[in-house]
């Protein structure tokens, strides 16, 4: 959680509203139902739990997201082997990176 924490603040700096953090799948799923989302920053676990289903669900709205995680890329692509994955942007400084790009300076 001190990792979502942290993102929390970096993107609060860049100017992004940010919703969350979900602790749950179910609660992400929520706060997607309930929110206008632009983009979005994924753990891929989530208290054991898997947050694919989250990626699905952002996925097939268009939006676009980024996981931060520890886990490796091939761990990824296995299953999600759609989407491109940068190596860089499952870190912390990535996603910074990429948030930038995505919602503005």
């Amino acid at each position: 959680m001190i990792v979502a924490w942290l993102l929390e603040d970096m993107l609060a700096d860049l100017g992004c509203a940010v919703i969350g953090p979900a602790a749950s799948v179910n609660r992400a799923l929520a706060m997607i139902d309930a929110e206008a989302i632009d983009a979005a920053v994924l753990d891929v676990n989530l208290n054991g739990q898997m947050s694919y289903p989250i990626a699905d669900v952002l996925a097939a709205r268009g939006v676009p997201f980024v996981f931060s995680t520890g886990y490796g890329k091939d761990r990824l692509l296995g299953r999600l082997p759609h989407l491109s994955c940068d190596a860089e942007a499952v870190s912390p400084v990535g996603t910074g990176r990429y948030a930038r790009a995505t919602v503005g300076p």
